[in-house]
């Protein structure tokens, strides 16, 4: 396969006059709904419609392109208004889900139809060396899905790269690369690619991987944040859904791609953690002291450390890096100095969703490491006996102290001497009558303890 993921599709190239039938009978309802729904160009681009670029996919009985191309064309159609489906974009809200629906309809209609089609009983795609055979997938629509993707995956990866910023030239900035081309036309490239990856189940997807990465780094690589989140929701998907073996030697660019968008957003910086902790740990999985651990994490403790108050990016980041935390086992030691002040900060902001999840983080962190050698211990006893108390006033209260008491039993086990020094001041404290006995309850059995 070349660079652009091009392939080569064993199979007749349809030219049935049904087909065109069908075509033409599935898109006249969606030509009808798309001209009743309002839409109104954005105001800088007034020129520039997405309804128009729509419209022009759908094809045209007295047209002479092939019906190949109509075919692509008819699919993108589908993938746009089936993507727009609960889209906040303005490029793509306008789009009713009843007619996100239609269109989702019309394309699994049209689907069964091309694969009745005797000449297509037999279906074998030839992806590099890799021969795909789409016999095993029962669905049609994903059938046709993954038969279209070598085709259209590279002329969506083209859309996109229109509007992007060139690195090689200083003088080419967003301003100039919206001159070139409206960036609407790549956001919408980015919905089609989206929906074209999400619609392949495991194993295909795996094996269409020299497809589908290089047009969702360009996704990545592209100034706009509606582009980069399409293409970070793709990568999610298909870290959920493939082996490390299938993103093979895409690796390093891929998690060098994380790292550069560790500076993305508020409104997609959660998809930057997901992405990144789901593709670090997949690739990574053996090797705890990968580089790649330590630039990813340090690039977001970094942004983190810049905007502790931010609570849209806290949350996303404890939501998503546990299974970072427990990719790297004992090597979280390393970054003690940089995790614990964020955590002591965010253990008393006035939110509880963000107290709760810290506590969660800490419990892994207590168990993986067991906190060797660490100056903090004191200090987390502390900030957690504070907490407790300041519990009384909040409404996850229980929740809370629930959680602290698993905290402070771990500590308890693994650092028995440095906790009972520091827990001394606290035994005749009036607020934590009920924690004492709690903690004594859980002691583990004799000789179990790690001093």
């Amino acid at each position: 396969m070349n660079a652009e993921g091009t392939s080569s599709l064993q199979m007749s190239n349809p030219s049935s006059p049904i087909l065109l039938q069908t075509l033409v009978r599935l898109s006249e309802p969606l030509k009808e709904s798309l001209s009743k729904t309002p839409y109104t160009p954005p105001e800088a681009n007034p020129n520039d419609s997405i309804k128009s670029q729509l419209q022009s996919l759908l094809p045209d009985p007295i047209s002479e392109v092939d019906i190949r191309t109509k075919i692509k064309d008819f699919a993108l159609c589908c993938a746009a208004l089936a993507s727009a489906s609960n889209s906040t974009s303005q490029h793509l809200s306008w789009v009713p889900n009843s007619l996100s629906s239609r269109a989702v309809s019309a394309f699994k209609e049209f689907a069964k139809v091309y694969y009745d089609d005797s000449v297509k009983a037999k279906c074998l795609m030839k992806v590099g060396e890799l021969e795909l055979d789409l016999g095993g997938v029962m669905e049609t629509e994903k059938k046709l899905v993954i038969e279209l993707m070598p085709e259209v995956l590279p002329m969506l990866k083209g859309s996109i790269k229109e509007s992007a910023i060139d690195a090689s030239d200083e003088s080419d900035g967003i301003s100039a690369a919206s001159a070139r081309v409206p960036v609407a036309y790549a956001i919408l490239a980015a919905y089609q690619f989206r929906w074209f990856v999400t619609q392949v189940d495991a194993p295909h997807i795996g094996i269409l991987c020299p497809l589908v990465i290089p047009c969702a780094l360009s996704a990545l690589d592209h100034w706009s944040p509606e582009v980069k989140a399409q293409g970070m929701i793709s990568f999610i998907y298909l870290a959920k859904n493939v082996n490390a073996a299938e993103i093979g030697g895409y690796a390093d660019v891929v998690l060098d791609a994380c790292c550069q968008n560790v500076a993305s957003d508020d409104e997609i910086w959660h998809y930057m953690v997901e992405m990144s902790v789901l593709l670090v740990t997949l690739t990574q999985q053996n090797n705890p002291r990968s580089s790649w651990y330590e630039k990813l994490l340090n690039e977001m403790l970094s942004h983190l450390e810049r905007q502790p108050r931010n609570k849209q990016r806290r949350v996303a980041w404890l939501i998503h890096i546990d299974r970072l935390f427990n990719g790297l086992g004992l090597v979280l030691l390393a970054h003690s100095r940089r995790l614990f002040p964020l955590f002591f900060k965010w253990m008393h902001v006035d939110d509880d969703e963000t107290i709760l999840l810290v506590l969660e983080r800490l419990i892994t962190v207590v168990r993986l490491t067991w906190i060797r050698n660490s100056p903090y211990i004191e200090r987390l006893v502390d900030e957690l006996v504070s907490l407790y108390k300041d519990a009384a006033l909040k409404k996850a209260r229980e929740d809370i102290r629930s959680l602290i008491l698993q905290i402070l039993t771990l500590i308890r086990m693994s650092k028995r001497k440095q906790f009972d020094e520091t827990w001394i001041k606290y035994k005749d404290d009036p607020n934590l009558t009920t924690i004492h006995p709690s903690l004594i309850e859980q002691d583990p059995p004799m000789g179990y303890y790690c001093n």
